[in-house]
């Protein structure tokens, strides 16, 4: 019975790893089928400009996030100045903005005859102000927009790392003579670097996979060439070849990191233990100085689009009015709830099927499994698309079944499914990193007590990773409320959430149209973040 029972978790976690590793190995393999003629337009044509567009975007989101990330960490972390436990916790509100609504914002607000218009003439009067308002659209607008909506990634990450580095690292630099500058830079930072790298990579993920923002302003990337192969020439091959192509470049990214660190270590090993730092209380204009940096970055990165926002609601009412918030309200929310539980319940499976077999080979498979999450989401929504055609035109066909296309493209199942192989390294390594707190001993004192592997499972683990369970389900409340790309190719006919709305008003320029739903998204996303920062920011 042991052996069965080690047999069914095995089998059970090793499924799951499948299933959530087909599209990504459905990417690679259609990198050797045969594409339309559109791939040699592509390639003399927008090819190189899909690339180019991608590296300079890539480049300018990662300089604004590191600098604005670990700026705000680093003040928040060694200083003392007015409004800094405010601050601690309300930079991370950016996460609540997704880049194609600050995009939104962005455009509205200084557009001609927008916001800024509007408060210029309330000011001074009648004049023609668009001359001297800047337009920030194309290349600029993106990589402002994708910034100020990722930077929390850097922020928390270091911020982490800023709060546990031990106050022995700080008296090396002022035995060495080192000055707050020189200390900084020579110790403070580089001991940050995982943390720092690790944000980063993240950021690098989000803007790679960014659909909604660099649609908006136009921007041909990797991103949209893959959309537009998809929508507009009706070649899926080509767009696995595109996705392909990106998947390569973000491998890359990670290969040469690793490369980088070599055999470099972080870790600080003291005879005395480790210190907590004491915070450096700033004065005058040091004080000011940090105090205006943090609010300015507060205010850039929420406060601005939830009052563009608010404020194109309030000036056109009717648009409130016309909008079904109840049905969005709950389309979005049903999203969530059925994401939440497929995820948490097969990533529990799975966590514990591969720690009651201790399988190598099913640890190697999950790794793999897990990197679902830096696949782009519509990269995945046409994987999965390129899987169930092929799947039901020579399997199904063959055993002379109706066709089940219908039951996974255009389905909320469908949809979950894409979702739950985006998400799942999300769920899977939240749980892992539970799950290491329990030693193996409790398991088999469970077993010399009589429990079966699921009567330890069910009464054992789960009551002891219920904190961990509620976590996870909030951030990947956070991650789908926001989520556009494969909501937008997955969904069901007339099935709309406030993301899908707010895009396909903007995309008909209809900005006033999608700030309502742009706002409520916003509110709804920030309550999850509010509850969520008690665990990753308490100190």
């Amino acid at each position: 019975m042991w052996g069965k029972n080690i047999n069914i978790w095995y089998l059970s976690s090793f499924l799951i790893s499948i299933v959530v590793a087909i599209p990504i190995i459905t990417v690679f393999g259609s990198f050797f089928e045969t594409t339309s003629n559109y791939t040699t337009i592509l390639k003399d044509t927008f090819l190189y400009d899909y690339i180019f567009n991608s590296l300079l975007l890539l480049i300018g989101v990662l300089f604004v996030t590191f600098i604005v990330g670990v700026g705000c960490a680093y003040l928040v972390s060694f200083y003392k100045f007015p409004g800094v436990n405010f601050f601690k916790w309300t930079l991370i509100l950016s996460f609540a903005v997704p880049a194609y609504i600050y995009a939104y914002s962005l455009t509205a607000f200084f557009e001609n005859y927008g916001t800024a218009f509007s408060i210029l003439k309330f000011l001074f009067g009648e004049a023609n102000y668009n001359s001297y308002i800047p337009k920030f659209d194309g290349m600029m607008g993106a990589i402002i927009s994708i910034s100020f909506s990722l930077f929390g990634y850097v922020y928390v990450l270091t911020r982490a790392s800023f709060h546990y580095q031990s106050q022995n690292l700080i008296e090396l630099g002022k035995n060495l003579g080192f000055s707050k500058k020189k200390s900084f830079f020579k110790i403070i930072l580089p001991s940050a670097r995982p943390a720092i790298v690790a944000g980063l990579s993240l950021v690098a993920m989000e803007t790679l996979s960014d659909f909604g923002s660099v649609s908006f302003f136009g921007i041909s990337t990797l991103t949209t060439g893959i959309y537009n192969a998809w929508i507009s020439f009706d070649d899926l091959t080509l767009a696995n070849r595109l996705s392909f192509y990106l998947l390569i470049f973000i491998l890359g990214l990670f290969i040469l990191e690793n490369l980088s660190r070599k055999k470099a270590q972080y870790h600080s090993p003291s005879k005395d233990g480790f210190k907590s730092k004491s915070l450096i209380a700033l004065k005058d204009y040091k004080a000011f100085f940090a105090l205006f940096f943090c609010a300015i970055v507060f205010f850039i990165s929420f406060l601005f689009p939830v009052l563009q926002m608010f404020y194109w609601t309030l000036i056109f009412p009717k648009h409130l009015i016309d909008l079904n918030l109840t049905e969005l309200f709950l389309n979005t929310i049903l999203l969530v709830i059925l994401s939440s539980i497929v995820l948490i319940s097969l990533a529990f499976i799975s966590n514990y099927g591969s720690r009651v077999s201790r399988s190598k080979f099913l640890q190697i498979l999950t790794i793999f499994s897990i990197s679902g999450y830096a696949i782009p989401g519509i990269i995945l929504a046409v994987a999965f698309i390129t899987f169930i055609s092929w799947f039901d035109n020579n399997i199904i066909s063959f055993f002379g079944f109706d066709t089940i296309k219908s039951f996974f493209i255009g389905s909320v199942f469908g949809l979950v499914l894409v979702y739950f192989v985006r998400f799942y390294s999300l769920a899977s390594n939240g749980l892992k990193s539970a799950y290491l707190k329990i030693n193996y001993s409790i398991d088999e004192s469970a077993y010399l007590l009589g429990y079966s592997k699921f009567k330890t499972f069910k009464n054992i683990h789960i009551p002891y990773l219920k904190n961990s369970v509620l976590l996870i389900g909030l951030l990947i409340a956070i991650e789908i409320i926001k989520e556009l790309p494969i909501t937008l190719i997955m969904r069901p006919f007339n099935f709309e959430t406030f993301a899908t709305t707010a895009y396909i008003f903007a995309s008909q320029d209809l900005l006033e149209a999608a700030a309502a739903p742009s706002l409520f998204l916003i509110l709804i996303a920030s309550f999850f973040i509010l509850i969520t920062s008690r665990y990753i920011l308490n100190d």
